[in-house]
């Protein structure tokens, strides 16, 4: 009923304000005013001064997002390659701004100085061999700059020596959760096939695989400060990006097909809860959350729950209805620490086990209950 109201009101002031230029067309009949349509010198001079207040105005409103929402974008890269994007990232931003300012600049000024005057001519000619060589070398060397460096980067980041110690995870998307699969002892995942997927098995493991035989299901992902994980990407259904933004790591999950991404810690969880930054960020975020939590309570509902940081797995990709809620939480351990937290952590293979040997006690159970049941029948029929 409120947005019915709203858009009658706007609907309404429309419709005044078409009234209002109405009447004031009829007070100028009779008035000598220039009707000819034709833009004249005074018309030129005030286009172009409108022109540098929409200069001023963009370099303004820019350098108040700048300070305004400057604080927003990621901080301290929890990686070993994060420091490197963050790099290439800024450079890129950098030659953005600067180019932006330079070039808007000349364009109004030169829209201004060369602005229209009457009985002016304009100076045409067909071209000019230093301006083209000026504006196509300079892009030119710039964009190779940059494109040499983005693939001396991405090379480095991407690489996995073959002999280097690492962990291999499994990251398994589908609509819409993620779920982890470490390789175990033998730092090998087992094989795996949709048509295997039954029961608990729910990514589809093929256990009679050797190396399937100590691989370990979770949903919440653990990994060591300092060592090397090596991520393998499936997905279930359709595409998905697996994304770790703290990280500076995203990766498509296609289905059919196994992608790869790695990288190195270098904060544990504990570690960058700590950074000046998070605290600062974490004590603004509940203070809004602390502020909306007493208007939901005044309506009758639930409060926040205060914040606490985590590092996050979401999925890049809109890959439907709940996309927004596809996330699994990760915890950078100590090497200690994750060594402890791997030993308590049950093998798929005797998860599936399990599974098995509920439904024979399940059906065990329900015979020794009939058993009983008959015996009360017949006790009572004697």
């Amino acid at each position: 009923m409120t947005s019915l109201l709203v858009i009658i009101v706007l609907v309404l002031l429309a419709v005044a304000l078409w009234q209002l230029t109405k009447i004031f067309d009829l007070t100028q009949v009779g008035s000598s005013s220039d009707s000819s349509q034709v833009a004249n010198d005074k018309d030129n001079n005030i286009q172009g001064y409108l022109m540098f207040g929409f200069l001023a105005f963009l370099y303004v409103f820019t350098i108040y997002g700048l300070l305004t929402w400057g604080n927003l974008p990621l901080h301290t890269p929890a990686s070993e390659h994060g420091t490197e994007v963050d790099r290439l990232m800024n450079i890129t931003w950098v030659l953005i701004f600067t180019v932006q300012a330079i070039t808007q600049a000349l364009l109004h000024y030169f829209a201004f100085k060369y602005k229209g005057k009457k009985d002016q001519k304009a100076l045409y000619f067909a071209d000019n061999n230093k301006l083209e060589a000026l504006w196509s070398i300079i892009p030119a060397v710039t964009l190779a700059g940059l494109i040499l460096y983005g693939l001396y980067a991405w090379t480095n980041i991407m690489f996995i020596d073959e002999d280097e110690d690492t962990i291999v995870i499994e990251l398994y998307a589908q609509q819409f959760k993620w779920t982890a699969r470490l390789a175990g002892e033998d730092n090998v995942l087992g094989k795996a096939n949709v048509r295997y997927i039954e029961g608990v098995n729910t990514l589809g493991v093929d256990l009679s695989d050797k190396n399937a035989q100590d691989d370990i299901v979770v949903t919440e992902l653990h990994i060591p400060k300092g060592k090397k994980v090596q991520f393998k990407l499936r997905s279930q259904d359709v595409l998905h990006s697996a994304y770790m933004p703290h990280f500076r790591a995203q990766m498509n999950c296609v289905p059919g097909m196994v992608t790869e991404f790695a990288f190195t810690p270098t904060y544990t969880t504990s570690e960058y809860r700590e950074l000046p930054y998070m605290i600062e960020k974490v004590a603004h975020i509940n203070e809004l959350r602390a502020k909306k939590s007493v208007e939901l309570i005044a309506k009758g509902q639930s409060g926040l729950d205060p914040y606490t940081f985590d590092y996050l797995l979401l999925c890049n990709k809109i890959c439907g209805a709940s996309h927004y809620n596809m996330q699994m939480k990760i915890v950078v351990d100590t090497p200690e620490d994750y060594k402890k937290w791997l030993a308590d952590k049950t093998t798929l293979v005797n998860e599936v086990k399990a599974s098995l040997e509920k439904p024979a006690d399940d059906a065990s159970g329900e015979a020794q209950g009939d058993s009983v049941a008959t015996a009360s029948k017949e006790v009572a029929i004697k």
